[in-house]
């Protein structure tokens, strides 16, 4: 009875975005989407679909949502937006990066994809274009993704910057105090594990096709590689996105070592407090900035 109930409520909340996605112009994307999907199916199984599209995705996604941060250092105009600008970015410390995100990637990331078919398997996850969910269904799941791994990351992250822990685990992240893009995913293998286990616990609880798989992919990597980009960009979209907390709380959290310890929203930090000398710190930035003008 209750089931039916949420379902119901759930279609009469869905309802007048339908009724506004049917008012839209038609996709021309769309249709050359569909084929290459079809393509897919036809071509390749579900298992090489499920592991190695997923690891393509991933890898694709990333290098490329890193390469504008890492062109921005070639680019004088774009130094005044850096926030820590008496740390600049250095070849050495980039190839270091480089190298460990390697091994994260393929020797701790890669066995955990490879059980992504038997996850779809097990569940019953569809593949196929006639059952893929619509864009704003999709955006709906994805953002219900970002909620529960925010909750997650928030009192992991915490817990990981316990005096007790902090130097066995969390320390090598914050080898860097003045993060850059490609140092999102810089981790100790078991931070890894730990932090993306709520990337995991979103999909078991939300999936309903193997597309939200790359579309919450997607989304989470553009919103991590944006925090430790090291930049605060002016008309950078996300920054729209309701309690999104950006790259300087996170930046704070990389030169402090304390506080900001939400991957996403600001909720969690503000309820317990955690945001507290990050908010003092940049009030007193804006005004030795707005002295300076």
């Amino acid at each position: 009875m209750a089931t039916n109930e949420s379902i119901s409520i759930f279609s009469s909340a869905s309802s007048p975005v339908e009724y506004v996605d049917s008012l839209l112009p038609e996709n021309p994307l769309q249709e050359p989407f569909k084929n290459a999907w079809n393509y897919m199916l036809n071509n390749y199984t579900k298992f090489q679909i499920a592991t190695w599209g997923s690891l393509i995705v991933h890898e694709v996604l990333y290098f490329l949502f890193c390469l504008p941060g890492f062109l921005f250092q070639f680019i004088p105009f774009m130094k005044k937006y850096k926030i820590q600008k008496d740390k600049p970015e250095t070849w050495e410390n980039q190839w270091k990066c480089f190298k460990v995100l390697l091994f994260n990637h393929f020797c701790i990331q890669l066995p955990l994809i490879c059980g992504t078919y038997y996850f779809t398997e097990y569940f019953n996850i569809p593949y196929d274009w006639e059952r893929m969910p619509r864009w704003y269904m999709l955006l709906a799941r994805c953002f219900g993704c970002a909620v529960i791994e925010d909750t997650w990351h928030y009192f992991l992250h915490r817990l990981l910057h316990h005096k007790r822990i902090y130097k066995y685990i969390r320390k090598v992240h914050h080898e860097f105090q003045a993060p850059f893009g490609m140092e999102a995913e810089y981790a100790h293998p078991l931070e890894t594990l730990i932090l993306g286990t709520g990337f995991f616990i979103a999909i078991m609880l939300l999936c309903d096709h193997v597309i939200l798989l790359w579309a919450w992919v997607t989304i989470r990597l553009i919103e991590t590689i944006d925090v430790h980009s090291g930049y605060d960009i002016p008309l950078n979209p996300l920054n729209l996105i309701p309690f999104y907390a950006g790259s300087r709380p996170h930046d704070f959290h990389h030169m402090n070592f304390i506080g900001n310890y939400a991957s996403t929203f600001t909720w969690w930090d503000r309820i317990f407090g955690t945001d507290s000398q990050f908010t003092a710190y940049n009030e007193k930035m804006k005004k030795i900035e707005k002295k300076m003008q």
